[in-house]
């Protein structure tokens, strides 16, 4: 049911991903977007709604919410409230807008970096500042790593009375990290006691490893602050089921007052509309069908993985590779290389014809990002070029 291991052309079809290098011969493991077709039920819906012909503006009904709450409830045990769900065109503009309702302008907003590029853009773009407080890096001494939560250091940028905000990434991009229940209630604790509400980027939730659960920040927000909670939640099902250009995404709102602050921002910022598509392949992914199409993508991530952390082991032997909990972003540490990252990243793509992200857009140095939702015959390609050039300065 999967057909991971196809390859379908994307070069010419207007795709971000693999028509802006200006060489044809570039393997883009940058952007992330998958080199997947989405699921089967998801084309068969939008192929109906093609054969429709029609497609003016959209109104968006009962089957949508119904089809969005069932499946958290049912697949993350996460009550979500209808009445409090405002669609967009996708979790970015989401977050620029909640930004835009709950932050004064010259406000702090925390961020964990590295983390996510556009939460910077958003923060700034509003007007705002942005207040970091840096993961905490573990080693394992397997050639592996991870992150970890600074709780003494959030405790103490929240409690600066210019921070109104934390802009949380769960699971967290580009870490891997899919953060433990225990960590997000350190979060929610810490942000009550100062009066900052927290925004959660939730949209590689469904993207986790085995082994690994995905803890919604909304079940603990309840759990912390009592009834609705006052965190705001952002979802898609874009990045799990490669539909990022069908452009839809929902805020899940605590309360009606925070609901119409929201949603008078996403009007003001003009990203109140949706398409039929976006509409059609929400409802269709969030099925008993497009669940056993993402169990079995999960699987296969988790196999590029692993091939991933095997073929660096011998090319890049000096090159630590995070432990991916969850997102298909391993994050690599480079600074074993000599090489500046954003130097870095510009030598693959000359001489490896390999784009990656370079460490610097998500506030750490040292650092690239790697895209492994390809098929596994294309990642080998790349990881065989990125292993035959010399990257010592």
């Amino acid at each position: 049911m999967g057909r991971f291991d196809d390859i379908v052309e994307r070069r010419g079809s207007g795709s971000y991903k693999w028509d802006s290098a200006a060489d044809g011969d570039v393997i883009p493991m940058w952007v992330a977007d998958m080199d997947f077709r989405t699921a089967p039920v998801v084309e068969d819906a939008l192929r109906r709604r093609v054969e429709h012909g029609v497609f003016g503006y959209t109104l968006v009904g009962g089957e949508y919410y119904d089809a969005l709450t069932g499946w958290f409830e049912r697949r993350h045990n996460y009550r979500i409230d209808r009445d409090r769900v405002i669609y967009t065109s996708g979790v970015v503009p989401a977050i620029s807008a909640v930004i835009k309702a709950l932050a004064a302008p010259g406000e702090g907003v925390i961020v964990q970096t590295p983390v996510y590029n556009c939460f910077f853009s958003s923060i700034r773009n509003n007007g705002c500042h942005i207040v970091e407080n840096r993961l905490r890096r573990v080693d394992f001494g397997d050639g592996t790593f991870s992150y970890e939560m600074d709780f003494d250091g959030l405790e103490e940028v929240a409690s600066r009375g210019d921070v109104g905000l934390m802009l949380l990434c769960n699971p967290h991009n580009p870490a891997g990290r899919a953060w433990r229940h225990d960590e997000l209630v350190q979060v929610a604790e810490i942000c009550r006691r100062n009066g900052v509400r927290v925004v959660s980027d939730e949209i590689h939730c469904e993207l986790t490893m085995p082994g690994v659960v995905y803890v919604p920040y909304g079940v603990v927000d309840r759990e912390v602050n009592g009834g609705c909670g006052n965190g705001v939640v952002c979802l898609s099902p874009s990045k799990a089921f490669n539909t990022a250009g069908l452009q839809i995404a929902n805020v899940v709102c605590p309360d009606a007052a925070t609901q119409r602050l929201i949603d008078k921002a996403i009007n003001v910022n003009e990203v109140c509309d949706v398409n039929p598509f976006g509409v059609e392949g929400l409802i269709a992914a969030y099925t008993a069908e497009g669940a056993r199409w993402l169990d079995d993508l999960r699987e296969y991530l988790w196999e590029n993985y692993k091939f991933l952390r095997a073929r660096l082991a011998e090319v890049l032997p000096e090159c630590p590779v995070s432990r991916l909990e969850a997102t298909y972003l391993p994050w690599i540490d480079v600074t074993a290389l000599g090489v500046p990252s954003e130097e870095l990243e510009e030598r693959l793509k000359k001489e490896a014809k390999v784009w990656v992200n370079c460490g610097e857009m998500y506030g750490a140095g040292g650092f690239i990002r790697l895209n492994i939702a390809c098929p596994r015959s294309v990642l080998a390609e790349g990881l065989r070029r990125i292993g035959g050039i010399s990257f010592k300065s």
